[in-house]
């Protein structure tokens, strides 16, 4: 197929676009329809339905059709229209569509007419040698650029989808000059050629630029008046040779008007569906951000128990460890899930959920679960209007969808709980000023006590002020640090590194020598491991675990195991296991609340610290039980969260 001219979109300087630029860039491209102006003949049809070639906001007016458009990608969204999904992702243009089918209909015509002329030559129909030789050479050019592969399919390589001036004369000008000369040279004829001249105006309305699409219909009304002319010359009766010649030029010059307001809709039609389906790509890329970013798992489930959809914290929450399989999958698959099916089953039987939840328990076996609180929304997917045959049969006539929204039931209550201590939080910070001052007071007056001479009794009851008074201190600056909620500043902190020296220093302090024998073990993933924390918060909850895993593990050696590993490349986790004996059930769930111990001395804001500061750098801490028969039973795991090596 011959290849379109490239031409270079122009522009066209409307009057009163400086007055009207501001409102323009506010207004929508229903306000530019409104304030195109028909009366630009050099512009086309497709800009002066305000439809744009190029983007909704270029101001080209050459073209009715955007040749960017055949780059649209399929949508993955099911809340966009299968008219906008069929119309946007075809891989055609509107333009390449019709100008592809306006060369197959060339070429069907060239061939029915060549055909025509030999049967009616072989019946004994008098046809002289001229229509046979043009009709046979039009259909074997029109069945070759036809047949021929196009590179651009009539649109030019700067983004104006018109038909250029080699595509034109190859095309529209090879019929008009046919059909032309089969009309005048074969006035006799039994065959009406001037029908056929309908066709090249028709496809000039349609393809090319309105001043030539109004030039081709103009050509083809003179070339029918001048053959009335040569009949009146010939004799003919002038009114009916002229006026027949005249209302067929009429009706071409509505054929093309017709047919450029057509293709207007089309184009813009084609362009609200694009524009549509970007916005509705842009929603679900949006809404799958927002869900994959939110701590509640959420998982979308049909009747069968088969997972729809699934974002990582349900993942995270349906497994022991890791994460479960990227959707779709079907729960049925995992025995640990059952109790899962059976709240599904019971949700689509009922039809109906508490707002409040429910909540289950997840066997992992080997002694691991997890409990859950669910809720349940419903949602129904219904027959859409206008969906054809094909799609009726690749979807059922409803389906049940449910949305599941999954916590963990320690986090509620932790959350709970949180809510519950934030007044007496406040409270406690503000107890903890007035305390300071009197405790100050308190521990001045008993160092000056002790500088004197004491007998043996009342130097033991110094040394128990000024150990409460110390005690006290601890407590009220662990309260004050909490309740000021300092923002946090976090950075790359090479893990491996941090917890290596943590781990030596206070092993030091505590009196615990490293090695085989010793009741500390340290495993360290090779290489740098950077972390999101800061270093001495990082210090201080690893601290905080060692003092707690020493305090209740047995002397042997290898008693307490730190590890520091990285399972996924966007996690870095640190675990500190100990072997004594398992904190009960009644215990565990309050290991993570203020001022709660078992300890008599203990202030029970260790483990809660501990978690305040892993919350403030997006990291999590965790207690968990391994099963019977492990040495190590009690287990705190942090998970921080995995950052590159910042730059020197």
């Amino acid at each position: 197929m011959p290849e379109p001219d490239v031409a270079a979109p122009t522009p066209q300087r409307r009057p009163g676009d400086r007055r009207r630029g501001g409102d323009r860039r506010r207004g929508d491209r229903r306000g530019a329809e409104r304030r195109a102006p028909l009366q630009d003949f050099d512009a086309s049809w497709f800009a002066a339905l305000g439809v744009d070639t190029a983007s909704p906001a270029a101001d080209d007016a050459e073209s009715r059709f955007a040749a960017g458009w055949a780059d649209a990608q399929a949508a993955d969204s099911r809340f966009l229209s299968r008219q906008a999904r069929r119309v946007a992702t075809q891989g055609a243009t509107a333009f390449q569509r019709i100008y592809r089918t306006f060369l197959a209909a060339r070429a069907a015509l060239g061939v029915a007419l060549a055909a025509a002329l030999v049967a009616g030559h072989l019946l004994g129909l008098r046809t002289a040698a001229l229509p046979l030789a043009l009709s046979g050479a039009y259909a074997l050019a029109a069945v070759a650029t036809w047949w021929w592969p196009p590179r651009h399919d009539g649109a030019d390589a700067s983004g104006t989808a018109r038909l250029g001036r080699v595509p034109w004369l190859a095309t529209i000008g090879v019929d008009l000059l046919v059909f032309s000369a089969l009309y005048l040279f074969e006035p006799s004829s039994n065959l009406n050629y001037f029908a056929l001249l309908v066709l090249p105006v028709l496809m000039a309305g349609v393809l090319t630029r309105r001043m030539a699409a109004l030039g081709t219909a103009a050509a083809v009304t003179l070339l029918l008046l001048a053959n009335g002319w040569r009949l009146v010359l010939a004799g003919a009766d002038p009114a009916s040779a002229i006026t027949p010649a005249g209302l067929a030029g009429t009706g071409l010059f509505i054929v093309t008007l017709i047919a450029g307001e057509v293709a207007g809709r089309l184009a813009r039609e084609e362009l609200t569906a694009r524009g549509s389906l970007e916005i509705a790509r842009q929603q679900a890329q949006l809404n799958r951000l927002v869900i994959d970013e939110m701590g509640e798992g959420v998982l979308v489930l049909d009747r069968r128990a088969r997972v729809r959809s699934a974002n990582p914290s349900a993942r995270r929450l349906l497994v022991g460890e890791g994460l479960a399989p990227a959707a779709p999958f079907a729960l049925h698959d995992v025995p640990a899930w059952a109790a899962l099916v059976q709240a599904v089953e019971r949700a689509f039987r009922d039809g109906h959920w508490p707002d409040a939840g429910r909540d289950l328990r997840l066997d992992f076996g080997g002694g691991h679960g997890r409990s859950l609180r669910l809720r349940v929304r419903f949602t129904r997917r219904r027959p859409v209007a206008g969906e054809d045959e094909v799609d009726a049969a690749a979807a059922p006539a409803h389906e049940d969808l449910c949305v599941l929204f999954i916590e963990d039931v320690r986090n509620v209550l932790a959350r709970t709980r949180q809510e519950k201590l934030a007044a007496m939080g406040r409270v406690s910070a503000g107890i903890a000023h007035e305390i300071r001052n009197p405790l100050a007071a308190i521990a001045q007056a008993n160092a000056l006590l002790r500088e004197d001479a004491l007998a043996p009794a009342q130097q033991q009851l110094a040394r128990m002020v000024a150990d409460n008074v110390e005690r006290l201190k601890r407590i009220v600056d662990d309260v004050l640090e909490v309740a000021t909620g300092a923002s946090a500043a976090p950075q790359a902190v090479d893990a491996a590194a941090e917890v290596d020296a943590v781990v030596r220093d206070w092993a030091t302090t505590a009196g615990l020598p490293l090695g085989d024998a010793s009741r500390l073990r340290l495993t360290l993933a090779p290489g740098p491991l950077h972390v999101w924390f800061d270093p001495e918060h990082l210090r201080r909850v690893l601290v905080n675990l060692l003092d707690n895993a020493r305090r209740h593990a047995s002397d042997t050696a290898g008693a307490i195991v730190v590890t520091l590993a990285q399972p996924v490349p966007q996690v870095v986790r640190l675990s500190v296991a100990s072997d004594g004996a398992p904190i009960p059930a009644d215990v565990e769930p309050h290991l993570f609340e203020p001022f709660f111990s078992t300890r008599s001395r203990g202030s029970g804001l260790g483990l809660y610290i501990c978690r305040e500061l892993c919350e403030r750098y997006g990291a999590s801490i965790d207690y968990r039980q391994r099963p019977p028969g492990q040495r190590h039973r009690n287990e705190f795991v942090m998970t921080m969260r995995a950052t590159h090596a910042p730059s020197a």
